[in-house]
């Protein structure tokens, strides 16, 4: 598969820029996980396809509450993030669209240019610091290089820009003070080019399946690698079931998407956590010690 993302640094680095496998030699197992007490005609999801806010959008499922968060929190920007109207497919960043059936039931409204930066991993990391810069929490936006350079964005706001060669990357001096909305974006660009699922899988903690909360990652670094974020949860009290709602970008470039649940079309595009085995989402299987966390 060729490398979309084309730099001459280490060899270390260019290992992350095959982020995500193109899936198609990859094989989706079907099967089927139930939700205790519910019947099958009781599982459909409630869709309100004239709204654009995720949680709006989607009601949990019968039986089933969104769990609380804190105001302000990560968990909170993820569960009121935009949409694109119902129906929209997914652009990849040369324009074309990607087809939604059997991967996506919507589109979120994310700007991702017209280069080919913004695959699976980027569209997490993006996301974060998005909810970081919207809170002005400029001095948490960082993210490590493959090469282990760390690139913070409190430094690119002073001015500094970075230098990447083969032989390391480097801070110098370009710019007056800046914490504008587009030199972030280009802040962000640098990180897609020089990270990936490789470097962030170092980054995040290690968290149990049981223990899963909105803004968690599954992710498997290296080449090909891949990483989906945990978008919203809901749990019914009397079973103590919980269900999630998971999300992606891929390769090559494209907007994130909402994954539609396969094994469960009546509960799509929830997931029931008791699920067996490995998580099989559209175009990948992660195993269950893969969950992380920021």
């Amino acid at each position: 598969m060729k490398l979309s993302k084309r730099i001459t640094i280490l060899s270390l680095i260019i290992l992350t820029l095959v982020g995500c496998s193109n899936g198609e030699s990859k094989k989706t197992v079907e099967g089927s996980n139930k939700i205790q007490g519910s019947k099958k005609e009781d599982q459909a999801i409630v869709v309100h396809k004239d709204e654009n806010i995720l949680k709006d959008r989607y009601e949990p499922p019968k039986g089933f509450k969104r769990v609380e968060v804190e105001k302000g929190s990560f968990e909170s920007f993820l569960r009121n993030t935009k949409l694109k109207n119902y129906g929209e497919k997914v652009k990849y960043y040369d324009g074309r669209n990607k087809e939604s059936k059997g991967i996506y039931d919507s589109v979120f409204d994310v700007d991702i240019g017209d280069r080919d930066l913004h695959q699976c991993a980027d569209a997490i990391m993006l996301m974060r610091a998005e909810y970081l810069y919207k809170n002005k929490r400029y001095d948490e936006i960082s993210f490590d290089f493959v090469d282990g350079f760390k690139a913070k964005y409190s430094k690119w706001a002073e001015g500094y820009r970075i230098s990447v060669k083969d032989s390391g990357s480097s801070w110098y001096k370009a710019s007056e003070y800046s914490t504008s909305y587009e030199s972030f974006r280009k802040f962000m660009d640098i990180v897609f080019a020089y990270s990936g699922t490789l470097s962030l899988e170092k980054e995040l903690k290690p968290v149990q399946l049981d223990d899963m909360k909105i803004g968690d990652v599954f992710i498997v670094g290296g080449s090909p690698g891949h990483a989906s974020i945990i978008m919203d949860m809901a749990e019914n009290k009397k079973t103590g079931e919980k269900v999630f709602m998971i999300a992606q970008s891929y390769m090559p470039a494209q907007q994130t998407q909402l994954l539609i649940n396969r094994k469960q079309p009546n509960l799509s595009p929830w997931y029931n956590l008791n699920f067996e085995g490995d998580l099989t989402i559209p175009q990948w299987t992660f195993k269950r010690d893969q969950l992380k966390r920021f």
